[in-house]
């Protein structure tokens, strides 16, 4: 379990959080960082919550380039949210400043470490209860990108370089299956395969972007059902969280994400592959949810591409969990053995999947466009 007993000090003073510090512990799911909720008792009997995350340097290379990202597009979220009547302390991160006004710190070891405004009364879930919280997930989403339709995507950093660069990544998966640092990829030459095999989906939507036909958004690229906070009370999605990967991207890659992780019928993980498959109902749901939230901001081509999003960052997703298996589990938290292979096996069922209800996601789409 990560504790913060070795640098407790150092963040209370690099703060500057008013009372007693009453309680700190492990925190969420996330794959990449670590999160612990930290909680402070004021005099006068109030609690204060706080997340507060060490940023994983490994991953994340340029982490203050990172934190640029996260404050600015919260600080023009808050405005437009502003703008619309909204509250911009429950429907956006509100990234705390150290008392130096810094965005981040850097403790003695040499970590850099985040905090974020705890949001009360919401919950995020990890996986699909009710179509209606999958339908509050597009809506958020989409508003997300909605809000951030004018904001200049050129200026983001890349926080991971060539993150949706499928064509890269293929390139790489291939480096990774001939380097075979972990001597697993004769044990899984049929998962190999069936990445080989697609090569045009890696290339599809690189190569339309070489030819300058899809729009750079500011997109989120983690769109995962349990980004979202959705309220307690009101059971809508109110914010969208993790905001890391937030950079230039597509429309589509960010519908896609959310499809692949949150419309399939079983876990990431599970092993039982009978159980996977692609909910068409989910699929539904999300559409008219995220279509609606972007309110025309969409192309036609992008429209006519959310299949293609949907199926290519599944195909995406698998191929990289398989390199990270081959590779020796370097980049995924893993819960056991074979963890990543596992998830690679549930992507690419999932491909096979919409690869055979393709033409019932294209009438769905075309349904609320």
């Amino acid at each position: 379990m990560v504790t913060i007993d070795n640098i407790r000090e150092e963040i209370i003073d690099k703060y500057g959080f008013e009372g007693e510090l009453i309680d700190y512990r492990e925190y969420g799911n996330g794959h990449i960082n670590d999160t612990i909720l930290i909680q402070f008792k004021h005099d006068n009997g109030d609690i204060m919550k706080y997340v507060l995350q060490r940023i994983n340097t490994h991953i994340f290379t340029k982490p203050v380039e990172l934190m640029e990202n996260i404050v600015n597009v919260t600080e023009f979220l808050k405005n437009k949210i502003e703008e619309r009547g909204g509250n911009p302390k429950r429907e956006t991160l509100n990234v705390i400043l150290t008392g130096d006004g810094k965005s981040h710190l850097v403790d003695s070891d040499g970590d850099y470490w985040r905090v974020y405004d705890f949001i009360d009364d919401a919950i995020s879930y990890d996986k699909v209860e009710t179509p209606d919280d999958f339908y509050q997930s597009a809506v958020a989403f989409g508003n997300f990108q909605n809000l951030l339709a004018d904001y200049p995507a050129n200026t983001l950093h890349e926080t991971i370089e060539g993150f949706h660069d499928t064509k890269k990544r293929f390139k790489n998966f291939k480096e990774t299956v001939a380097k075979n640092a972990s001597g697993r990829a004769a044990e899984v030459q049929r998962e190999i395969d069936f990445v080989l095999e697609r090569e045009d989906l890696a290339n599809y939507f690189t190569d339309m972007q070489e030819k300058g036909e899809l729009p750079l958004r500011v997109t989120h690229n983690d769109t995962k059902l349990n980004n979202v906070m959705i309220d307690n009370e009101t059971k809508t999605g109110i914010c969208v969280v993790d905001l890391d990967t937030v950079m230039p991207g597509l429309a589509m890659n960010d519908f896609g994400d959310a499809i692949r992780f949150g419309a399939s019928s079983a876990a990431e993980d599970e092993k039982d592959l009978d159980k996977v498959y692609m909910d068409l109902e989910l699929f539904e749901v999300f559409t008219k949810g995220f279509i609606e939230a972007l309110d025309g901001r969409l192309t036609d081509i992008e429209i006519d591409h959310l299949p293609m999003g949907a199926k290519m960052m599944t195909y995406e997703c698998g191929l990289r969990f398989l390199a990270d298996h081959i590779d020796g589990d370097n980049y995924f938290k893993i819960a056991r053995e074979g963890h990543n292979l596992d998830r690679a096996r549930t992507q690419f069922k999932l491909v096979s999947d919409m690869e055979a209800k393709w033409e019932q996601m294209k009438d769905i789409v075309n349904k609320y466009r």
